[in-house]
């Protein structure tokens, strides 16, 4: 029997990271106690029970079982956009708004809506990953400007704009930063935004994990502000880390209403609508849960400052950037790449990371450890278990 080909832009991507770091894990004997899980960014505190409370009493609802609006419950737009004007001293409106199936359906139906095979769109080295292999399916080059350890892995405006061509139809970019955790400052992201805007191209930014800065009270920029911001920026969120509920998935988009007309003609075709349930829940709860987001946000802090700590006791395993859930940190083993390393640590020390070399060219020294996964009692150990490592 002959095989038919696949669609060759599928065939050529790689295997999703998560589950091959996870299969080491097999070889883990156990030896040095439980595992410590720093690979997948997955909130390891429960949703509140107000919201399990909610989504309970929608599972009798037989209304929600149907179809529900393209762009998302209008409860929940109008909730977010009003969150959105409150936290960024703006003015967005529920038609500003659409609602996803997560983050990453956000990223790939912006991508649709902005650009189409054969164009460019610029990621930053490293990169989300998922980003990458978003654009590689859609026939859409990903090219790189390269972020440096010296700069904190913040991006120099002066790099994205030497790398942009005339095929460039966006940028995009993610802050916090995934994987690196750093923190891009307002006036930098300022200055990108008026790059986008004097080139005539689309700036993305993902900011999944806002809701867990430092400061909590102020906005992270002030994009939304800027005159006619809605024909340069597409800014995308995650309610899943926020409300803990990843595996309902629910992600939301920031645009201008013609983007915005654009999605819903993509969601209509691959998905419809996000998840009504959830949508639901979170519209009722968002504003009672504030509180609860607070206190989610500080232990978060928390965890980021013992992270810190612990590290000074590692000799050798440098941290390069930190931030809301992630950190990049910098192995002392020079002469093996970042997958033979977090591959060792995994198999015989039972400490799971993402390994450098899956974010892009030239990350070799490089680990991504999603501390976020781990209270701070368990993160205490980490620089016992990379003591552990002897090569």
């Amino acid at each position: 029997m002959t095989l038919h080909n696949l669609n060759p832009l599928i065939e050529n991507l790689s295997l999703p990271p998560i589950p091959l770091v996870k299969s080491w894990l097999n070889s883990y004997s156990g030896a040095h106690g439980p595992v410590i899980d720093l690979s997948q960014a997955v909130p390891n505190y429960p949703p509140h029970q107000r919201l399990r409370d909610e989504l309970s009493a929608l599972a009798g609802d037989i209304e929600i079982y149907g179809y529900g609006p393209i762009e998302g419950e209008d409860d929940l737009r109008t909730a977010y956009a009003a969150d959105l004007s409150a936290r960024y001293s703006a003015d967005i409106s529920m038609g500003q708004t659409l609602v996803t199936s997560g983050c990453n359906q956000a990223f790939i139906t912006a991508m649709i809506t902005v650009a189409k095979a054969g164009d460019e769109v610029l990621l930053s080295n490293p990169f989300y990953f998922n980003h990458e292999t978003s654009l590689d399916m859609l026939g859409i080059k990903a090219t790189r400007f390269d972020l440096s350890a010296d700069n904190g892995f913040v991006p120099d405006p002066a790099v994205i704009e030497a790398a942009i061509t005339p095929k460039t139809r966006a940028v995009a970019l993610v802050s916090p930063n995934n994987p690196t955790g750093a923190v891009y400052p307002a006036d930098v992201l300022a200055d990108i935004f008026k790059l986008c805007q004097a080139r005539g191209i689309w700036l993305i930014l993902d900011e999944t994990y806002r809701d867990f800065l430092e400061d909590g009270t102020s906005a992270p920029h002030s994009l939304l502000t800027l005159p006619d911001w809605d024909k340069t920026l597409i800014q995308l969120y995650s309610f899943s880390k926020s409300f803990c509920i990843p595996g309902l998935r629910l992600g939301a988009v920031t645009a201008g209403t013609a983007v915005i007309d654009g999605m819903a003609k993509v969601m209509d075709n691959v998905q419809i609508c996000a998840p009504r349930p959830p949508q639901v829940a979170i519209a009722r709860a968002m504003t009672a849960l504030k509180n609860w987001q607070e206190g989610n946000r500080l232990e978060i802090q928390d965890r980021v400052a013992t992270m810190k700590t612990v590290m000074e006791d590692a000799p050798g395993w440098d941290v390069m950037a930190i931030g809301a859930y992630f950190c990049y940190v910098r192995h002392p083993f020079q002469d093996l790449n970042s997958v033979a390393v977090a591959e060792r640590l995994a198999k015989e020390c039972g400490l799971l990371t993402i390994p450098g070399d899956f974010f892009g060219a030239g990350q070799q020294s490089y680990l991504r450890f999603a501390f976020a996964n781990e209270t701070s009692e368990t993160i205490s150990q980490i620089a016992n278990r990379l003591k552990l490592l002897a090569i």
